[in-house]
């Protein structure tokens, strides 16, 4: 063993580490094993970090060498959008906001953005960026700014208080914004809200008006001259009672597309359904507003719902088609036309009730604007609907094509079983 050690040094060392590993506790031998994974984790960190830069590098060339080509923009447009990309206007801290807006969409192609049509949406991203509100990004994919509409409106569907949520940096300049949008667009106020609010998600009821002349509902076998006609008390009677059997719970897939009795998204709560008083337009006709509220609605279903309505009280057709309407069967009937459709009130009482009280939030129920809301609404929501129906007749055209239903089961398809 003296020869070994003389001659071979290092098997002395070898043999003392040995030594020295067995006489290390448990905890310091865990110890060091809990060091080596953790700079092992630190390294792999690292190198996550660098990939994730270069991926968001490569993706943010990409955005800003592609050309949006489904907007097209006015030589002026185009300056102000081109001067906000990469500005420190990216970096601003947003949060979670709700955006009251009222709209007239007789010449636009509904809310939701489309390729290659003039939309709500679109007319809103556009100025929303040239004021930095919204990011190149969020300009680009609106999901990206967390967009949410409260409810989707049709062509020609107007809205008075429609909600939206988005995320919206401090200090924003609403009378600025609305100068630069189209007149028969406005943003009546915009409001901080909870991290998660979702103006779709958390809406819990909707109440929509539909604005039509009130000879829609005359006997469609007798002639009456549509400026001096006013409906009576039988026929208003009438009215109610068919407007109330669509209130509770139904199932309304004929008053829809591409939904079968069987599907259970069919289902829709309506709370109430009623009318106004009749009033008399500025050209002398006399109008009358429909009113209803529910839980949520699905395409076309209200303009089904009133097309109906006014096909059994002129005599078109009978109560019992609304009775069956609510069956398996897949009936054929009319849908009224998409001008007197107002988006009215987005109700938020839960989140109220849960946020509105609690001193940092203020409750989505609008009251302080009403006075500028309803005067926007007479102004070009109210006066647009007259205006159209008095020079295009779009309600009377429709009415002559009320004969043509067959108010019974489509030749079409097959009764579902």
């Amino acid at each position: 063993m003296f020869f070994n050690s003389i001659r071979f040094p290092f098997l002395k060392k070898s043999q003392l580490y040995i030594q020295s590993i067995r006489n290390k506790s448990f905890a310091e031998k865990m110890s060091e094993a809990l060091q080596k994974v953790e700079c092992l984790n630190e390294i792999k960190e690292t190198e996550r970090e660098k990939t994730v830069e270069k991926v968001k590098t490569i993706k943010a060339l990409k955005k800003y060498a592609k050309k949006r080509k489904w907007v097209e923009y006015s030589p002026r447009e185009q300056t102000d959008i081109a001067s906000n990309k990469c500005e420190a206007a990216d970096r601003i801290k947003r949060k979670k906001s709700a955006i009251l807006i009222g709209y007239s969409g007789v010449n636009y192609f509904g809310m939701q953005r489309n390729p290659g049509m003039s939309t709500i949406e679109e007319e809103l991203f556009k100025v929303m960026l040239k004021h930095k509100w919204i990011t190149e990004d969020g300009f680009e994919q609106s999901q990206n700014a967390c967009f949410q509409r409260a409810a989707r409106t049709d062509k020609g569907v107007s809205a008075a208080r429609q909600v939206c949520s988005i995320k919206l940096p401090d200090n924003l300049d609403i009378k600025s914004i609305n100068e630069d949008l189209p007149e028969q667009i406005r943003i009546f106020t915009v409001q901080r809200v909870t991290k998660g609010f979702n103006s779709k998600d958390q809406c819990n009821a909707r109440t929509y008006s539909y604005m039509l002349p009130t000879i829609s509902f005359a006997n469609y076998q007798k002639q009456y001259d549509s400026k001096s006609y006013r409906i009576d008390l039988n026929t208003l009677e009438k009215l109610k009672e068919i407007l109330t059997t669509y209130e509770g719970t139904k199932n309304f897939h004929n008053f829809t597309s591409k939904k079968n009795y069987h599907d259970p998204s069919a289902k829709r709560y309506i709370i109430s359904f009623t009318y106004l008083e009749p009033f008399l337009s500025p050209h002398g006709s006399e109008f009358i507003k429909l009113i209803v509220k529910g839980q949520s609605f699905m395409l076309h279903q209200i303009r089904k719902m009133v097309g109906l309505a006014i096909a059994i009280v002129r005599g078109n057709t009978t109560v019992s088609t609304l009775d069956r309407a609510f069956t398996q069967e897949k009936l054929d009937l009319p849908m009224a036309p998409g001008l007197g459709l107002v988006l009215d009130t987005v109700h938020y009482d839960r989140y109220n009730e849960r946020y509105g009280k609690d001193g940092l939030h203020e409750p989505l129920d609008w009251k302080k604007y009403e006075t500028e809301i309803n005067e926007f609404v007479e102004k070009y929501i109210d006066v647009n609907i007259y205006e159209t129906e008095y020079k295009e007749h779009s309600m009377m055209e429709w009415l002559d094509t009320l004969h043509r239903h067959s108010y019974d089961v489509r030749r079409d398809v097959a009764v579902e079983n």
